[in-house]
C-alpha cells in the first residue's frame, strides 16, 4: 500500500506538470478513489505466532490510517474503502482447513473485528479531515449475501473455484495455464482460490453503486460521485 501511495504521488505530480496546480487540484479533489486492501492481512494473519486479535488489528488499522491520510494530503477527497471479505468463504481457506463453507470461524471473527475498526476509522477521518468523504463499502456483507443465496443470483457453485487444479474446492493452487477452467464461469461465484468471478463482482458493484446503508455508508458510490 505504501508503494501504491508513492505511485499516486508521482502520478499527481505528472498531472500538475501537465495542467498546472490549480486545475490538478480541482481534478483530483473531484475524482473517485477506490481502496481495496485488508483481506490478505486477515487471511494470513492466523500464521502470526501467538498474536492478540486486538493488537494485530489495531496495528493494521493504524498503518492504514496513515496511508489514507497521506492520500488526503495529496488532494484525494472522495475515497471508497472496501471492507475485508468474509475470508472463511474462500475456496483456499475451506480447502486448507479441510472443512465446509464458513468453517474458519477464527478468521471470520478477525475480519469482523477489522471491519468494525475500519468503519470507525473512516467515520473519524471524514469528521476530522475537512472536505473529505470516506465511504465504507461493506464487501463482507454483500459477498456474504451473494454466497448464502447464490442460487437466487443464478449461480450453481458458491465456493468452488472455476479455475482449478487441486483441492476439493479448487483452492490449493493459483490460477495458472496448467489449471482447468470450468465450462461456464458465469455459474461460479469464485474464479480462483481467492477472487470472485466477473459475474459475482458485477453484483457486488451494483450493490455498492446504488445500495442502501446496509451495504455502503454514509452514502453510496453514485451519491458520492454526484456530491
Amino acid at each position: 500500500m505504501d508503494k501504491q501511495v508513492d505511485y499516486f504521488a508521482k502520478t499527481r505530480q505528472d498531472i500538475v506538470s501537465r495542467i498546472g496546480a490549480p486545475a490538478a487540484q480541482a481534478l483530483l479533489r473531484n475524482s473517485l478513489y477506490f481502496v481495496m486492501i485488508g483481506s490478505n492481512d486477515i487471511m494470513f494473519g492466523e500464521y502470526s505466532l501467538a498474536f492478540d486479535f486486538n493488537h494485530y488489528v489495531d496495528g493494521v488499522v493504524s498503518k492504514f490510517k496513515s496511508q489514507l491520510t497521506t492520500l488526503y494530503n495529496l488532494d484525494a477527497r472522495k475515497i471508497v474503502v472496501l471492507s475485508s471479505l468474509k475470508v472463511g468463504f474462500t475456496p483456499f481457506e475451506i480447502d486448507i482447513h479441510f472443512c465446509g463453507q464458513d468453517c474458519v470461524s477464527t478468521l471470520n471473527k478477525l475480519a469482523e473485528l477489522y471491519n468494525s475498526k475500519l468503519k470507525s476509522l473512516l467515520e473519524d477521518l471524514t469528521k476530522n479531515l475537512s472536505g473529505s468523504t470516506f465511504v465504507y463499502a461493506d464487501y463482507y456483507a454483500v459477498a456474504e449475501d451473494l454466497i448464502n443465496n447464490y442460487r437466487s443470483y443464478d449461480f450453481e457453485k458458491a465456493n468452488h473455484a472455476c479455475c482449478e487444479l487441486i483441492g476439493r474446492h479448487g483452492g490449493l493452487f493459483p490460477c495458472l495455464p496448467v489449471c482447468r477452467i470450468c465450462p461456464d464461469r458465469t455459474k461460479y461465484v469464485f474464479w480462483d482460490p481467492f477472487h470472485l468471478t466477473e459475474s459475482a463482482n458485477l453484483i457486488v458493484a451494483k450493490q455498492l453503486l446504488d445500495g442502501g446503508l446496509e451495504y455502503v455508508s454514509p452514502i453510496n458510490i453514485r451519491q458520492l460521485a454526484n456530491s
